[in-house]
């Protein structure tokens, strides 16, 4: 079967409104059935309870706690690297932006002013530079860090559609990333802006961060933003900025010149949270 064929279904699928009934479940307190639901869920899906600060399944009074759990201190050192990886999970792609075109998979690419919400200005700051696009699954531990220190700028609120982010969804539906719902918060370093895109996805009840609280829901359907340049919101690398509700894809934009990513790093390789992901090129 091809990829366009596998997600024909997820065209005619509500997803909407499953989204929403996943997220409603998902926050609900249930006792006995919550602490079965999650041991379902940790057998089904190899989670590893032992890095977890709260390893007792039955400590957890929803799955969203479960889900966003955190880990046990020094569980991801932070490498000494220019920028690290913000997530665990597995590369979906990586590498040089080609003007505004950001590769997705083979036969797609999107653009990066798609991505952001439209800002050709704010896009135009990462033409020829440098992107990665890091998978997070089910099993994966759901909280995202920063790549390396940051000044929070700007954060942008674009609707969309909600199809999933697996890699086979990824080679099957155009411009997946710049399509589903997603939240951009951009950033200064002392290397200029980056951006860092959290993209919602079928059942993903809702996306945080650490300055905003739940960002959605609410889903009014129309472009969101808010803007902190009059603040000092200084969040250093490795420490979490937002974290999804279910899982879902990071996509990183930064500037020219292109960045020498980990030559260990390739399309499908897992990833951990605090491995070395790129470093700067001269200028």
């Amino acid at each position: 079967m091809s990829d366009r064929s596998a997600v024909l279904p997820q065209y005619l699928f509500p997803k909407q409104a499953l989204t929403n009934f996943a997220g409603w479940v998902a926050g609900k307190e249930r006792g006995a059935v919550t602490t079965w639901i999650i041991r379902r869920f940790v057998a089904k899906y190899g989670v590893d309870m032992g890095e977890a600060l709260e390893s007792d399944i039955s400590h957890y009074k929803s799955f969203n706690q479960f889900f966003t759990r955190e880990l046990k201190p020094g569980a991801r050192p932070i490498a000494q690297a220019d920028l690290i990886c913000p997530v665990d999970g597995a590369i979906s792609q990586f590498g040089a932006i080609q003007g505004d075109q950001i590769f997705q998979a083979k036969g797609h690419n999107y653009t990066t002013t798609a991505l952001v919400g439209g800002d050709a200005t704010l896009a135009a700051k990462f033409a020829h530079g440098s992107f990665a696009t890091l998978y997070l699954s089910p099993k994966d531990y759901h909280r995202i860090h920063m790549p390396c220190d940051g000044r929070l700028v700007r954060m942008i609120h674009v609707p969309g559609d909600l199809f999933s982010v697996n890699p086979t969804t990824a080679r099957g539906v155009p411009g997946l990333f710049a399509r589903n719902e997603r939240v951009v918060c951009v950033f200064e370093s002392a290397r200029g802006p980056f951006v860092l895109v959290l993209v919602g996805a079928t059942i993903v009840g809702s996306m945080a961060t650490v300055w905003h609280g739940v960002v959605n829901p609410p889903r009014v359907g129309e472009l969101r933003e808010w803007h902190y340049a009059d603040q000092q919101i200084d969040i250093r690398k490795g420490d979490e900025m937002g974290r999804f509700l279910l899982g879902s894809t990071v996509v990183m934009l930064f500037p020219a010149p292109a960045l020498a990513f980990n030559p260990q790093w390739s399309p499908g390789r897992a990833i951990r949270l605090g491995e070395a992901m790129a470093e700067y090129t001269n200028l």
